[in-house]
């Protein structure tokens, strides 16, 4: 069976994240995309507005991408028209060998173009810090 732009997606940008290929990474959203992670007002996103826009999401990835290793343990994935939600976890190995965890519901959308348009990604920034 093949699989839907979205899935197509969502598995660029975990390759893209787990090679460190900010540009591929950058590349697979559309210019005018946003990126919440987490959704809501976080010490990652003071305004709780995300990033908006390869400048924006490119400076999430240089601050929180980049500096570390991050895996995905997604346990579930359900496909609904031009969105994915996957539910599970995703890790980030810090550079000082700590590793952060967040479990949560990972939710992406594309556009016609099969570029991702939205990432809201619903963790808790909190429980996962401590």
């Amino acid at each position: 069976m093949s699989r839907s732009p979205v899935e197509l997606a969502y598995a660029r940008h975990v390759a893209a994240v787990q090679s460190h290929d900010r540009a591929a990474f950058l590349a697979n959203f559309a210019e005018d995309a946003l990126v919440q992670d987490p959704v809501g007002r976080s010490p990652l996103d003071p305004a709780g507005q995300g990033h908006r826009g390869h400048a924006a999401i490119g400076a999430f990835w240089d601050a929180i991408i980049a500096p570390g290793s991050v895996r995905f343990a997604i346990d579930r994935s359900i496909v609904c028209g031009d969105e994915i939600a996957n539910i599970g976890a995703i890790y980030n190995r810090l550079p000082d060998g700590g590793e952060i965890g967040a479990e949560g519901v990972f939710v992406y959308r594309v556009n016609d173009a099969g570029k991702l348009v939205s990432l809201k990604a619903y963790w808790d920034y909190e429980k996962a810090m401590g």
